[in-house]
C-alpha cells in the first residue's frame, strides 16, 4: 500500500489525480490544499487543509501523514501576477519547495515534483530533458529555483516538466486557453490570438498519469510530461475552432510584443517525448482527443 500526499488538490492537475487515484485498492490517498475541498466527491480519500507558504503547516501535515510519495501540485502559476508581485511568488514557487522537501527529507517521502517549460527562454524548442534554463520571467526564474532545491536534496526525486496544462474540472477557479478560445468564439467575439509562439499543449489528465507513472515506477530524475502535438498558439485556437464548428475568421493573429503583458514569454517551447515513452510507458493524447476528452466531460457535467 503506497501512502500519497498530493498538494494542491482543489487546482486542475490536483483533482485529476485524486479522481484517478482515489478509486485504487493499492494507494492510501491524502488530498491537501489551502481552505476548503472544492471537490464534488469527497469519498475514498483523506483531506487536509495546507497553506504550501506556511512552514509550520506544512511541517505538521507531512509529519502526520508520513506519505511514501508526495506529487508536489500546488504553486503560482499566474506567470503576470509573478512578474507584478516577486513577493508572492518567491513564497509560493521557492520557499515552499524548501518547506516541502525538508520535511519529505525528514519522512524519507519520495517527492514528484512540478515544473515547467518557462524555465527555458525558448530559442530552441522543442527541448529535451537536458535543455539548458535561461528563464525570461520572474515565473520561470523561481520555478527553476525550486527545481534547484529539488536537486540538490538529499530525496528520492522526480521533476516533471510540462506545458500549457487544459482540462476541466469540479468547481474551477480559472479557464484555460481551450475552454477561453471556446467560450468567446461560441458567443461571436472576435479574439487577438499571438502567432509568434510554439507550444506543446497538456491535456490535465496525461499530466496526472505522468505523476502515477513516476510513482509506480519510483523514478528518479527529470522527465518531459506534456502533449505530443505542438502548435503555435494561434493554430492551437484554430484547430478548437475547427472541433466545434466555430467562425475561424474571428481569430486576429497578433505578436507577442502587441500584448503588452508583464511577464515575457519564450516564444518556442514544446518537449520532446522520448525519454518518458521510454522509462515511464507515458502515451499521451493528441490534442484533437484531448479536446474531445474535455467535451465528453463538459456534456456530462450540464447533465449532472
Amino acid at each position: 500500500m503506497k501512502r500519497i500526499l498530493v498538494t494542491g488538490s482543489n487546482g486542475l492537475l490536483g483533482q485529476k489525480l485524486v479522481y484517478m487515484l482515489k478509486h485504487r485498492t493499492d494507494v492510501e490517498l491524502i488530498a491537501s490544499a489551502r481552505g476548503q475541498n472544492r471537490l464534488i466527491d469527497q469519498s475514498g480519500y483523506q483531506y487536509l487543509s495546507l497553506d504550501i507558504c506556511d512552514k509550520q503547516n506544512v511541517d505538521t501535515v507531512i509529519d502526520l501523514v508520513k506519505p511514501d510519495y508526495i506529487i508536489h501540485t500546488a504553486a503560482m502559476t499566474q506567470v503576470d501576477d509573478c512578474e507584478l508581485d516577486h513577493a508572492a511568488c518567491d513564497k509560493a514557487n521557492v520557499d515552499a519547495v524548501t518547506y516541502i522537501v525538508e520535511a519529505a527529507e525528514r519522512n524519507k517521502s519520495h517527492l514528484v515534483h512540478i515544473s515547467t517549460d518557462f524555465i527555458f527562454n525558448g530559442k530552441e524548442g522543442p527541448y529535451d530533458e537536458e535543455g539548458v534554463a535561461d528563464p525570461l520571467s520572474y515565473y520561470g526564474n523561481a520555478k527553476w529555483k525550486g527545481e534547484l532545491i529539488v536537486q540538490n536534496s538529499k530525496l528520492k526525486w522526480a521533476i516533471l516538466r510540462t506545458v500549457l496544462v487544459y482540462g476541466i474540472v469540479d468547481n474551477m477557479s480559472r479557464s484555460n486557453i481551450v475552454l477561453w478560445a471556446k467560450g468567446a468564439l461560441e458567443k461571436g467575439n472576435p479574439i487577438n490570438v499571438v502567432d509568434d509562439q510554439f507550444r506543446s499543449p497538456t491535456l490535465a489528465e496525461d499530466l496526472a498519469e505522468g505523476c502515477i507513472l513516476a510513482v509506480e515506477n519510483n523514478a528518479t530524475g527529470i522527465y518531459n510530461i506534456s502533449g505530443k502535438d505542438q502548435f503555435s498558439i494561434i493554430d492551437l485556437v484554430k484547430e478548437v475552432a475547427d472541433y466545434y464548428g466555430l467562425d475561424k475568421s474571428l481569430i486576429n493573429p497578433v505578436s507577442s510584443e502587441t500584448l503588452n503583458q508583464p511577464a515575457k514569454r519564450p516564444p518556442i517551447t514544446g518537449f520532446i517525448l522520448d525519454k518518458a515513452r521510454r522509462d515511464l510507458g507515458y502515451n499521451p493524447h493528441s490534442f484533437k482527443e484531448g479536446i474531445a476528452l474535455m467535451e465528453k466531460q463538459l456534456e456530462a457535467m450540464q447533465k449532472a
